[in-house]
């Protein structure tokens, strides 16, 4: 038996309590710590921040792609209402992973078998996970490839024949291949030129509106993401600090980390001076004990030696004392609830 929240039917994802470390030789680092998010139906979020952050490893904790010296892993990941976490790992591979969560990494040179052909890469987890013939598997890898626009007769290549951005394409049709319920990108663009990131980006647009597919979308680059994103979660030292529509978000960021986050970012428009986030990013071997952003905080005052809840903020959610008075704090539950 496996537990299901009723409440949680209206999401296609929501994580709450997560909590995943990691063992080393200096102790536990703490990469993703008691975070809470949520994921609408056609719906596509991004999680920003900088590196080291939890980002990459909050996506292997909903995936279960997790290493070796995992010390904690703990929560609720709820899909479509059941709580996948409550699954043994073969249940979990058969049927949730690349079934229903597909993924595209970050350098699909790097994913893909190198001596494999494409075609047939593509086609694998239809064989694997849904029992079709190899022949009706490639023909449904040839859809794919000319539903993100590349040639068929790719299918017969081999990875490095191809180039970075037909590479790419093809890592997005592996993970569409099963028809998921949600897509986890890991900057997916990163390793890309301008022109080719843009491509891309237009083709999962594209994958959005027609199929109706939801995004979780790791990066870096802010203004790339702006075009995708419908709500942003902002992460910083293992922990959400701010989630809100993108609409909102990007208009006017609540938390003094979300704000120095975008005042770095350079615009188009306007002669806003460039900002830069002062001092380091905490270790997550031993997070400070109250707001783990104070140290850096040019807003921070003695309130923040305690740790903050989440205060729920008009329609977005932020974890700081500055809104104390203006918010409501918010249980892990109740932060999920009507944001977004």
């Amino acid at each position: 038996m496996t537990a299901s929240a009723p409440q949680e039917q209206r999401y296609v994802l929501r994580a709450v309590d997560v909590v995943l470390y990691f063992r080393t030789t200096a102790g536990l680092v703490q990469a993703v710590d008691h975070v809470d998010f949520h994921l609408g139906e056609n719906r596509a979020v991004v999680i920003i921040g900088e590196s080291g952050c939890g980002k990459t490893s909050l996506t292997r904790a909903i995936l279960r792609l997790l290493p070796r010296n995992v010390g904690v892993y703990k929560g609720h990941i709820y899909l479509d209402g059941e709580d996948i976490m409550a699954l043994d790992d073969e249940t979990f591979r058969n049927r949730i992973r690349w079934t229903k969560i597909s993924w595209v990494p970050q350098a699909a040179m790097n994913a893909l078998n190198p001596v494999i052909r494409v075609g047939d890469q593509v086609a694998e987890p239809l064989i694997l996970h849904k029992g079709m013939e190899r022949k009706d598997a490639l023909e449904r890898a040839r859809e794919m490839f000319r539903y993100v626009g590349v040639p068929e007769a790719f299918l017969t290549r081999y990875p490095f024949e191809l180039s970075g951005g037909m590479r790419q394409r093809v890592a997005i049709a592996m993970a569409l291949v099963t028809n998921p319920r949600l897509i986890v990108l890991d900057e997916p663009t990163s390793a890309l030129d301008v022109l080719t990131q843009a491509n891309i980006m237009n083709v999962l647009k594209k994958i959005k509106w027609d199929l109706g597919i939801s995004y979780i979308l790791i990066t870096h680059d802010i203004a790339t993401s702006s075009e995708l994103a419908d709500d942003v979660a902002v992460m910083y030292a293992g922990q959400i600090v701010e989630m809100a529509s993108a609409e909102d978000f990007f208009k006017e960021p609540l938390h003094p980390y979300a704000r120095l986050l975008m005042a770095s970012v350079p615009r188009l428009h306007g002669d806003a001076e460039l900002e830069f986030i002062p001092g380091q990013p905490p270790s997550l071997l031993n997070p400070p004990s109250g707001c783990r952003f104070a140290d850096r905080c040019p807003l921070a005052f003695a309130k923040c030696k305690e740790d903050p809840p989440m205060f729920r903020v008009g329609e977005r959610l932020v974890k700081c004392w500055l809104f104390e008075k203006e918010g409501t704090p918010v249980t892990s539950h109740e932060a999920l609830s009507g944001v977004g």
